[in-house]
């Protein structure tokens, strides 16, 4: 055993007084609260209601909620083949992010249409919001003693009981802990993310482009270390097919928003069109108008 390993939690549970409280409901429940509290800032700080801000945040998290439990099941759904009672048993574990995400888009897209608000500053406003939430949620990983990576000796080798661990691994003792892995990457993420904003003038939805890109690119190394349980298709983990092509398709989102004419939020114009400051000359300076209808001759130019 590795001196210095990280040290699993004896108990996949938080005992306090009679009440029990399960460990991985109550690191997702955390995540969903701080996902929540800085998505309803930065969604406020862009002019909205709170109101406005809770409602979204309401519908957000029971879609994505039920999105990522179904793209778990639908991903790992040999686990539960011959016991489907235990599909919906959430705090045992198994919430897929790339289900939370495009349910929770698709619940947004229709209730930002009925609104008549622009998607996008749902979008962007809760870039930063996801790794956060996802940072905190991965915590409950560790309690239940999942989604490790292959052995290793190094100092922060994650202790797994042999209870958790694969018939092939069970004579090894510490693993990669890609749950602290995926936490570090996501927060990265976060501050990343909000640098970017803030240093940067986006097109609308194009930061939580980057947050795809971002959460992909980390997401895939680390699904290719982790050694838990998977489907596979093609001998790939369904998840790495699915990290690159949110890679492949987040990189054409951006691509594709830098072209385009007309103007953005950076300010960007079109070459063809007069600039505002132009138009209002013309409009309210008829004696100009008249000028530029005399010969060529009777117009003097300083330079």
């Amino acid at each position: 055993m590795t001196p210095a390993a990280i040290p699993s939690p004896g108990s996949s549970s938080l005992d306090i007084g009679s009440l029990e409280l399960r460990a991985y409901g109550l690191m997702i429940a955390l995540g969903v609260l701080a996902a929540a509290w800085l998505f309803h800032r930065r969604f406020t700080q862009r002019g909205h209601s709170p109101e406005l801000a809770s409602s979204v945040t309401v519908w957000a998290v029971v879609a994505g909620l039920i999105g990522s439990r179904i793209y778990h099941v639908i991903t790992d759904w040999k686990t539960y083949q011959g016991n489907w009672g235990e599909a919906w048993q959430i705090w045992e574990g198994g919430l897929g992010i790339p289900g939370a995400v495009a349910a929770a888009a698709a619940v947004m897209w229709v209730y930002a249409r009925q609104k008549g608000i622009p998607l996008s500053d749902i979008a962007d406003s809760v870039a930063p919001a996801l790794p956060l939430g996802q940072a905190i949620g991965r915590w409950g990983n560790w309690f239940n003693q999942e989604l490790y990576g292959r052995p290793t000796d190094l100092p922060w080798g994650l202790e797994i009981d042999p209870e958790h661990r694969r018939l092939q691994y069970l004579d090894d003792e510490t693993f990669h802990p890609t749950f602290l892995y995926e936490c570090i990457w996501n927060l990265a993420l976060v501050g990343a993310l909000l640098w970017i904003g803030k240093r940067f003038t986006l097109k609308p939805g194009r930061l939580f482009g980057l947050y795809v890109l971002g959460y992909s690119l980390g997401r895939l190394w680390i699904e290719f270390i982790r050694v838990d349980f998977a489907s596979e298709l093609a001998g790939v983990r369904v998840n790495i097919w699915v990290m690159l092509g949110l890679i492949l398709g987040s990189v054409v989102y951006l691509l594709y928003g830098r072209g385009g004419n007309g103007s953005d939020q950076s300010g960007e114009q079109a070459p063809d069109e007069p600039s505002s400051d132009e138009m209002a000359t013309e409009e309210s300076s008829p004696e100009l108008a008249e000028s530029q209808d005399q010969p060529a001759e009777n117009i003097s130019l300083e330079t």
